[in-house]
Parts: structure tokens; C-alpha cells; sequence
């Protein structure tokens, strides 16, 4: 036989393109539109609908930047048409461009009640099926006019959209067509036979039986359309079809659970408040869809996206209820938004999971199995410990997929953390958290899948995401054609949980991986928007001290424990871990907000904070100054977690001029040589009889590159940038500044000025940094060479610490030439170690080099990453001013690094009164055990629950001793401080508790107060 396949092919797609998918609406009326603008932000939707209006016309302009129009349509079902299935098509003026990234809109009634959402793969209302005839249509179509900023085609270029203050007022949009039309459910039957054989017939072997056979019947199905006359032939041609469709899967055909997914972020390329109105839109087109398709499955995550459809929505949210407690619209994911997990600390981490899942519990009575994160940007090791607390055994991610360098080994796998929690963890095949269905996607899917031989499962979320969207009819009817259809995947409508529970039983003994899922791309979201990780950690901080000092406050003089304050104040925090907020590629509007929010929020922790220490501290009128150390390590003479009438660390010692220029600070401890350059050529240990800096190398070097990576500029830093830098040497002034050594810098448009300084009595050298910042697309980094010989070195992350290598011998260790820590990075040579602290950064990199000539030692140098300045999504990304405090550590053991870290983030604080003393309200007698939050239970019964991890990476006892009420029982609790099965601790001869932790062992412990 001649060989046709590429003409049937071809005339497959032009067919459908020009004749088939048209007669899909072969009869249409215009509808009348007016439109209404709002002068400002959105408007309720009562005024939107009162609002006056006036004339449109298709082809006309509409829509100012992030401006909302109020659309009112109307018309009349024409009388012939009874007994047809009719729906409007509603065309905003939408683009090619996939939902979510452009104009968007919710039809209401005239009563208010939201309808449907609109956008350009979803832009239909349907009208009756049948219809009568003479139905009249009225609806109102809250649109908004968000810009989308690649609309030029040039993915990355810089552009004034991204905050409406600079973005002007020219029209975004241009007003479609508005029409009723019948809608023939043969010929659209017959568009998705045809998508999906002809995209499977793409997949399959030219040489193979099963392509040509769907081949000829495509071709016999284009021989029964009579093209003048689509409508009338579409079943006919539907029957050739029919054979081909109903041949079943083959046995060993890979397995995929579906899950209508529409992961919504919530802040990217628009602000937090669109959000909102995009969760909106996306719900009503879900629920609509779950009562028209009886198995389709919506499985939706982030508990602040529920909350928000509760406040602004209700009565979406009322069928958001109604569909999750039929077990069709499924909470998933148990965290308050799908948060960066690199970044947020210990607590924040923790707090994902437990406001996120009491929200599910108490709204739907449901309690989600899986931590739900497609599109993170890596995962911390100390996560699946964090997981399994909550009560959470398995993770879904996809951005894995995404790395450059090495490929994943596993789709289905343990994932190991740090104390040796294992986590479930499935990573799907189709390597898209926005599915469609498409048969290229599936048949990927099926060939990507590492586990082929002893598993056959995988998952797809399916539905247009990121902006917004979700599932639409045609992905479930392409769905529904590939249940078990021969050369494909067999799909099936699943929850997430049911497919878990299917891959663990076929799968119980996968593959190990263990430590962190490092993703090999978008390693700058650890340096851009330094404001907003600034404003994070610091928000931390605080949250941390109002929970600790309101706790014991309580406990000891019954102040008012500020239990609304609190619970609201974590949730934005937390939602500002989204993972386009805090890594810093959100556009400026995002930021520009979260740059306000963290300063109200630091206003209102810091008023807390002081008014549980003023009634800490007894009358204000008494001149006993307290000391309060908030830090789970003593401070000379002040008690963890207590205060006292005594002095800290005291002031610096006196910088005396060195020879040749420069100066020296000297302790006793320490002895730290500054050239006249401001760099710091010397940083002597006495204690150890060591020094730190690298021979002929100068440490506190402000080190500039170039930073243009080939695409994702606020998210990407790629590997070429080392290629070329600069030192930053040349000082315009170096001189004493009362206990410090001043220097400042002038390069390019900027400046930086610096304070080094020693502490009296520690052996650690302070550096405090502002930049004034007005250099673009340019990397600044702050260099310590040190003289150390270490294999690996220890990065700070939840609950604990991760080692990574400093050679590159594989090419996974070369991939990871950025990476993050939190409050700590430490190297150590047996015996001797250098730790480098920090109040706000995290990206870092570790590099080592073997010298040359006599001492051919090894040189390990730690830079911390402070600046950078892409130009997308926002161009002004960075500019101002910024401070960073860090400290170098010489000598300083692992358990020093832990101290140090706590010590730079939560300074002393100092309050006037009557008392002479606070004792501790929580105290432990081993430093390796570190209490990470104090506070009173979350169900207000006033109940003490006190959170601790062994912080060294070793064996740890301890002992707890609790001074405020004696301890009747201890509870060991999960996060959501909910007992355990486990026995209860062993109680001291002196009433404490006796803790044996493994090493990162977390523990939660709920102490009744009698």
C-alpha cells in the first residue's frame, strides 16, 4: 500500500481547524453590552451591579492597567431555536496567550449570584439544554484588565506593568464578540474523537499496527463529513470512529490517576488582591464542572485560597462546601499556601502545616495525607520530620523536573530528612503541574516513568494553572476517550489520596533518597527582594519573642494572652512565604506591599513583646534596668529565655592603629587586623592558637559580578557569572568610628559603609553592611577566605543543619553553586572550625582551592549573597538601601555556630521596673537541645506547649524544667498539639522532664498548668 500517513495527517488538521471545530456554534446571535469602569481598586459587587453603563461595540478598547470593568449583557434566546442546547460565547478580548497571564472575568445574575469564570479556553455560559425559546439573558461580567507582561513575545523584558503606579492608563484589551450560539454536542463529540486519536496517532510507532489502524478510520470519518454540511454528518463520521475508540488499554498499560488541578499562585504576576478574585473564578468554573461531569475529581490546595473565597466569595464558597463534602472538591496539601521551603524557618515551616490543616479540619472535617507542592523551588532536609509531625505522610512535587544539570532518578520514591524521617514522595512523569490532556503530554508520561517493571502508577494534576483556571470540558472528555483506549495510558479521575494509597500498596519498598531535593535552576530566588527576606526573618524573630514573653507573662502575672493577634499576624506572615513572594519574583507591586505589611506586623509584634516585658518587669517607675534574652543559649550572666539586672555582652573593644595602616581589635580572645583598605587580613584565634584568614588573603571583600542569566532573571543565577568579577578594594574612608572600625566604599552608582567590630568578651568579629544599591543586573557578594581544609561544610535549615560537599567532583556537587542556609554556615577541620552568621540572607557559596609554593594549603572560601538587581518581573528589583549584619566565629564548634546564629537574630532587650530577675518559664540544661517556641495552646485552654529539637546532629538528654506550675503530666504532641500514642517523658527526681533525642529529633511537649 502507497504510503498516505502524512497527507491524512495534514488534511486531519486543517479539516478540524477550518470545518469541524467551527460548526461547533453553527447558529449565533449578538448580544447587547455596556460597560461600566471603576475609578479605582475593585468595587463590592452590589455597586458593581448598580453601577450606570453605557453602550460597547466589539472592537472597542477597554481596560486600564489592573483596572475592572463592569460588562452588562443582554439578549434574547431566539424563538427557533427551541428544543436546542444553547450557550454565549463571552469574549473579553482575550488573547492567544494560555489563562491566568491575561484579562479575566466572573459572570453573576442580576441578583449577584457568581455564575462562571471567563477566560480564553473557557469563555462559554451555558444558556438551557434545551431551550424554549424567548429566554431572556441579563448578566453582569466582572472583568479585570490585568496586563500581561509578555505580551510582546520576548519572554524577560523589563516592563513597567508590574505595578499600577507605573503603569499608566492606556487600554490593555480590545472588546470581542458577545453572542448566543447553539451548541451541537455531535460535532463537539466528534472535535475531541478526532484531538484525541489524532494526538495519540502522533505518539505511537510509524511501524506499528495501531497507528495505522487509527489512521484509516481518521481518513474514513473525513470521507462521511459532507464539509458543506458538518452538522448534519458529524454522527456518521463519529461511527467510523467508534471501532478504533473502543479497543481497549493493553494490560500493561501505564496507569494515570487525573486530578483536575488549577494551581493557583498566590502572587506572581499580580498582586496578592487579584488572587483573590482568581481563586474566585476558578472555583465557580470548578463546582460547575463537578455537577455537569459525575466523575471528575478538583483537588485544590493552600488553605489561605479557601479563606479567601470564604470572606469575599460565600456564596462560592457555599458550593465549595457542598462539593467537598461529596468528596468531589479536595482539600489537599495541609499548608497555608504552597510556600517556598528553603527559606522559612523552623517555627514558620511548622506553621504552614498547622494553620493550614486546622483550617481543613475545622471548615470540612478533613485532614489531607499529603504536603501538596508542584511548583517549589526545592525542598529543605529538614522537611519530611516537619511533615510527619503535622501528621502528614506523603509529598507531591513537580519542579524537580525543571533542573538543567542532572536528571531525577526516581518518579516514586522515599524521601529521607535529616533525623532519618522517611516521607512517601511521588514526583509525576508528565512533568507538568498544568496537564491538558494532550496525548503528547500522556504518552510522555507514560516513557518518562523511571519506575517502569515494578510500578505502573503515576498522577497528573490536570488544568490550567498558575494564574488560574483550572480543568475544562475538554480535558475531561479527552479524559473520559482514554480510560482504557489501546496505545495509551489508561486514565482515571482519582484523589490524591486514592492514588497514593494504590502506588504504596503495588510499591512498598521504593527507592531512598536522602537529603535535599536541590532544584538546579532558579538559585537567586535565595538573594532578590533582600527587603522581603529581611522583613521574613525578622517577622520570625519577633513572632518567636511575642509567643515567648506573652507565654511567660501569662504563666507568671496573668496578662492577656494575645491569642487573635497572634494567630492573624503568623497567617500573613506565612502567606508571604508563597513561593513567588519570598523569593523575590513576584513583580514590584507584590513587593512593594510586603515591604508595608512587614513593617506593620514588626510594629505590632514589637508592642506585644513590650507590653508582656513591662508587666515582666513590675513597676515602670523602678530604675532596675532589665536584661531580656530571648535566645535558647545563656548570655554571660542572663538565662535563656529569662532576664536579669545584669549586663551582656558589653561594649566593643577600642580599635588602636596597626602597622602599615589599618587598625587592630583585640579582646584577648580574638585579634582581628583591618588593613588600610578595610579588609580583614588577620582574624587570629588566641583560644585556639589559630588564624582563620587565608594567607595572602584578605576576608570582608566585597566581591561584584555581572549577572544576566540566559532567562527567569529575578529567579536564575547561572553559573557563568564567576566568570568575571570584581574586588571591591579601593576604600574612600577607613577610620574609627567609636568602638568600630568604619569603611566605606563608592563604586558604580553605590555605596557601602561598614562598622567592624569586637566584642569585650567574645571571640567573634561583628560586621554590620549598609549598601545604598543602584547597580543593575550585577551580583554582590562578601567573601571570607579562610585557612581550613573541609571536605563539607554545615548550612542551617529547619530544625537542624545539612552538610553539603565543597569539592565538585560529581556533577551534582558542581550543580549546587548556590544554595541556602539560615542563620549559619560552618566549616571545621577536626578539632577546629570558622562559623559566618547572619541576621537576613541566605544564598551562599562555598568554594576551596589548593595553594601554591611551601604551605600548599587548602583555602575555603564562604560568601554570603547580599545584592542583586534583575530586571524582571520587576525592573527596579532591589534599588535603595540595605543593612545586613553578619559575624565570623573563629574557632567556633558546630554547637557555637547554632549559638551565634540565635544570638544575631535575636538581640538583647533592655526594660526599666521593680523586678530584679525573670526566670526562665522554660529551662534546659544541654545547649544542644534548643526550645524553638514557647507558647500557650492554640485551643486557648491555657496549656503550655514548649517545641525543641537536638540542634548538633548528635544523641542528646536533657532535662525540662518548667517554673510557673508544677508538672502534673506531659503530653507529647504533633504539631497540631494533638497527643501522641508514644509514653509520656520520664519525670525527674526534681520534677523536670528527662528527653532523650536523636540526632534533629523534633519533640512538641503540651503541659497542662492546674
Amino acid at each position: 500500500m502507497h504510503d498516505d500517513r502524512k497527507l491524512v495527517e495534514a488534511r486531519l488538521e486543517r479539516v478540524l481547524r477550518e470545518r469541524i471545530r467551527p460548526a461547533v456554534h453553527p447558529l449565533t446571535t449578538p448580544l447587547a453590552v455596556e460597560i461600566w469602569s471603576t475609578p479605582g481598586e475593585p468595587v463590592p459587587v452590589a455597586e458593581g451591579l448598580a453601577a450606570p453603563t453605557r453602550p460597547i461595540a466589539p472592537g472597542t478598547p477597554w481596560g486600564t492597567p489592573w483596572g475592572t470593568s463592569w460588562f452588562k449583557v443582554t439578549g434574547t434566546v431566539p424563538a427557533e431555536w427551541a428544543g436546542r442546547t444553547v450557550e454565549a460565547i463571552l469574549d473579553l478580548g482575550f488573547t492567544p496567550r494560555t489563562p491566568g497571564f491575561q484579562c479575566e472575568g466572573l459572570v453573576h445574575a442580576p441578583d449577584g449570584t457568581p455564575v462562571k469564570g471567563l477566560h480564553p479556553r473557557n469563555n462559554y455560559v451555558g444558556v438551557g439544554s434545551p431551550v424554549s425559546g424567548g429566554e431572556r439573558i441579563h448578566w453582569r461580567i466582572e472583568a479585570a484588565s490585568n496586563p500581561d507582561l509578555d505580551a510582546s513575545g520576548v519572554p524577560f523584558q523589563p516592563t513597567p506593568m508590574g505595578d499600577k503606579a507605573t503603569a499608566g492608563d492606556a487600554p490593555q484589551y480590545v472588546l470581542g464578540e458577545m453572542r448566543l450560539a447553539v451548541f451541537d454536542e455531535t460535532v463537539w463529540n466528534l472535535v475531541m474523537d478526532l484531538e484525541v486519536l489524532g494526538e495519540l496517532m502522533a505518539e505511537l510507532p510509524v511501524d506499528g499496527a495501531r497507528r495505522w489502524e487509527i489512521l484509516r478510520a481518521v481518513g474514513r470519518a473525513l470521507d462521511a463529513v459532507d464539509l458543506q454540511d458538518v452538522n448534519g454528518t458529524a454522527q456518521a463520521a463519529r461511527d467510523e470512529l467508534a471501532g478504533v475508540l473502543a479497543a481497549p488499554a493493553v494490560p500493561a498499560a501505564h496507569r494515570i490517576s487525573a486530578v483536575g488541578h488549577a494551581h493557583i499562585d498566590s502572587a506572581w504576576l499580580w498582586p496578592l488582591r487579584e488572587t483573590v478574585r482568581k481563586v474566585a473564578r476558578t472555583a465557580s468554573n470548578m463546582t460547575q464542572l463537578i455537577e455537569e461531569e459525575p466523575e471528575f475529581i478538583f483537588a485544590m490546595s493552600q488553605a489561605q485560597q479557601f479563606a479567601w473565597i470564604k470572606e469575599h466569595r460565600p456564596e462560592v464558597y457555599a458550593r465549595v462546601k457542598t462539593a467537598v463534602a461529596d468528596g468531589r472538591f479536595v482539600p489537599v496539601g495541609g499548608m497555608w499556601v504552597e510556600s517556598d521551603t528553603n527559606m522559612p524557618g523552623s517555627e514558620a515551616m511548622a506553621r504552614q502545616f498547622v494553620h493550614g490543616k486546622r483550617f481543613f479540619l475545622e471548615e470540612f472535617g478533613i485532614e489531607s495525607d499529603e504536603a501538596w507542592l508542584p511548583d517549589t523551588f526545592g525542598f529543605a532536609a529538614g522537611l519530611p520530620q516537619i511533615i510527619k509531625a503535622a501528621g502528614s505522610k506523603r509529598l507531591l512535587t513537580q519542579k524537580i523536573s525543571w533542573s538543567r544539570t542532572n536528571t531525577f532518578p526516581h518518579h516514586t520514591f522515599f524521601w529521607e530528612g535529616i533525623d532519618g524521617t522517611r516521607i512517601f514522595t511521588h514526583f509525576p512523569p508528565v512533568d507538568s503541574y498544568n496537564c491538558e490532556m494532550a496525548g503528547h503530554q500522556l504518552a510522555h508520561a507514560a516513557r518518562n516513568f523511571k519506575e517502569k517493571g515494578v510500578a505502573t502508577r503515576s498522577l497528573a494534576p490536570t488544568g490550567y494553572g498558575d494564574g488560574g483556571g483550572g480543568t475544562t470540558r475538554e480535558m475531561v472528555a479527552k479524559a473520559a476517550r482514554m480510560r482504557s483506549l489501546e496505545g495509551a495510558a489508561a486514565v482515571e479521575w482519582e484523589t490524591p489520596a486514592a492514588f497514593f494509597t494504590k502506588a504504596e500498596a503495588e510499591y512498598p519498598n521504593p527507592p531512598v533518597w536522602v537529603g535535599e531535593l536541590y532544584l538546579e535552576l532558579h538559585r537567586a530566588t535565595l538573594t532578590s527582594q533582600a527587603q522581603t527576606k529581611r522583613g521574613n526573618r525578622r517577622s520570625e524573630s519577633l513572632l518567636y519573642e511575642a509567643e515567648l514573653w506573652a507565654a511567660t507573662a501569662t504563666v507568671r502575672v496573668g496578662f492577656r494572652y494575645p491569642y487573635e493577634e497572634l494567630d492573624r499576624i503568623w497567617k500573613t506572615v506565612l502567606l508571604h512565604q508563597f513561593h513567588d513572594i519570598l523569593p523575590g519574583s513576584s513583580i514590584a507591586w507584590v513587593h512593594r506591599e510586603a515591604r508595608e505589611t512587614y513593617a506593620r506586623l514588626a510594629a505590632e509584634l514589637e508592642a506585644i513583646i513590650a507590653d508582656a516585658q513591662r508587666a515582666l518587669a513590675g513597676d515602670p517607675s523602678g530604675d532596675t534596668e532589665l536584661v531580656f534574652n530571648s535566645a535558647p543559649h545563656n548570655r554571660r550572666s542572663v538565662p535563656a529565655r529569662g532576664a536579669t539586672s545584669q549586663a551582656m555582652d558589653g561594649d566593643g573593644v577600642t580599635p588602636v592603629p596597626r602597622d602599615g595602616g589599618g587598625y587592630v581589635l583585640d579582646n584577648g580572645l580574638l585579634r582581628v587586623e583591618i588593613d588600610g583598605r578595610g579588609l580583614v587580613v588577620s582574624a587570629y584565634d588566641r583560644v585556639g592558637d589559630r588564624e582563620a584568614i587565608a594567607p595572602g588573603q584578605a576576608a570582608n571583600l566585597l566581591q561584584l559580578h555581572p549577572d544576566f542569566p540566559n532567562q527567569w532573571d529575578a529567579w536564575d543565577v547561572d553559573a557563568f557569572y564567576r566568570n568575571v568579577g570584581s574586588d571591591l578594594t579601593e576604600a574612600a574612608d577607613v577610620r574609627v568610628d567609636g568602638a568600630a572600625v568604619r569603611v566605606e566604599r563608592v563604586f558604580g552608582r553605590s555605596k557601602t559603609v561598614q562598622l567592624l567590630s569586637v566584642p569585650a568578651a567574645a571571640k567573634r568579629l561583628d560586621i554590620d553592611t549598609e549598601v545604598d544599591w543602584h547597580e543593575t543586573e550585577k551580583f554582590l557578594k562578601l567573601a571570607f577566605p579562610l585557612d581550613a581544609k573541609a571536605d563539607r561544610y554545615a548550612s542551617e535549615t529547619q530544625f537542624g543543619h545539612v552538610y553539603r560537599p565543597t569539592h565538585q567532583n560529581t556533577s551534582w556537587e558542581w550543580a549546587k553553586f548556590e544554595a541556602c542556609n539560615h542563620r549559619f554556615v560552618h566549616i571545621e577541620e577536626p578539632g577546629w572550625g570558622v562559623a559566618l552568621v547572619n541576621d537576613a540572607t541566605y544564598g551562599h557559596d562555598v568554594t576551596r582551592a589548593v595553594r601554591t609554593g611551601a604551605d600548599a594549603g587548602t583555602t575555603t572560601t564562604v560568601r554570603a549573597s547580599l545584592l542583586r538587581a534583575p530586571r524582571y518581573p520587576d525592573p527596579e528589583t532591589d534599588q535603595g538601601v540595605h543593612r545586613f549584619h553578619h559575624a565570623l566565629a573563629p574557632g567556633a564548634t558546630i554547637g557555637d555556630a547554632v549559638r551565634e546564629g540565635h544570638r544575631a537574630n535575636l538581640p538583647e532587650r533592655r526594660i526599666t521596673g521593680t523586678a530584679e530577675a525573670v526566670a526562665p518559664l522554660v529551662a534546659v540544661d544541654n545547649d544542644a537541645v534548643v526550645v524553638s517556641a514557647v507558647k500557650l495552646a492554640d485551643d486557648r485552654s491555657g496549656d503550655l506547649v514548649v517545641r525543641l529539637y537536638e540542634a548538633h546532629g548528635g544523641r542528646a538528654r536533657a532535662i525540662v524544667r518548667i517554673d510557673g506550675f508544677a508538672i502534673e503530666r506531659a503530653a507529647p504532641t504533633d504539631l497540631l498539639e494533638r497527643p501522641l500514642p508514644d509514653a509520656e517523658p520520664q519525670t525527674h527526681a526534681d520534677g523536670g522532664l528527662v528527653l532523650a533525642l536523636r540526632p534533629f529529633q523534633m519533640v512538641t511537649l503540651r503541659l497542662p498548668r492546674s
